[in-house]
């Protein structure tokens, strides 16, 4: 059977982390893919430990390839997914698994439509409950129910919905999806 590539977003505070690091444990099948970064290398890193760092010249190579699945920036660093690496991992014999948001999820799969998107969030009720719980102030867990509502809006696109009021629960129903 061949493997596939699934990309899980959720809204923060979804357990996504962890339901992805149950499946990864679980499964000798499944495997993540190390991102591609073109900031420089902080004291202690290796390439392809954490990322495989480029310089602009490889990064803008990798671009115009058509490598990248997905990017984005963050604090003037440019990030990505090569499609290199997923392929190179799915011709393994393993399934990917790439937690991103939803906007980078999306971005995948218009770049690759045969891409499994999984959107991952608990029910409204326990959401508000975490966030509740994670909060500092009314206002800060009323913009984390927004941003969530405005991730959830963003997600039409996805294949599959799981529900992870349950954790355990939620990694079961990934895990099967990958077989």
């Amino acid at each position: 059977m061949s493997k596939k590539l699934f990309v899980i977003s959720g809204p923060s505070g979804a357990g996504i982390s962890d339901i992805v690091a149950n499946v990864l444990a679980a499964r000798s099948d499944a495997s993540r893919v190390i991102p591609v970064t073109a900031r420089k290398r902080k004291a202690g890193e290796k390439d392809g430990v954490g990322f495989f760092f480029y310089d602009l010249e490889g990064w803008n190579a990798l671009k115009e390839a058509g490598d990248l699945l997905e990017t984005t920036e963050f604090a003037g660093n440019d990030y990505g997914t090569s499609r290199r690496l997923v392929n190179e991992k799915l011709a393994e014999g393993k399934n990917v698994l790439l937690d991103l948001d939803v906007k980078r999820a999306g971005e995948v799969k218009r770049n690759m439509p045969e891409a499994v998107c999984v959107y991952i969030e608990p029910s409204a009720e326990v959401l508000r409950e975490r966030y509740e719980a994670l909060s500092r102030s009314t206002l800060e867990c009323t913009l984390r129910l927004q941003t969530a509502r405005e991730q959830r809006e963003l997600s039409g696109f996805c294949d599959v919905r799981i529900c992870s009021d349950d954790l355990e629960q939620a990694a079961k129903e990934l895990s099967a999806l990958l077989d």
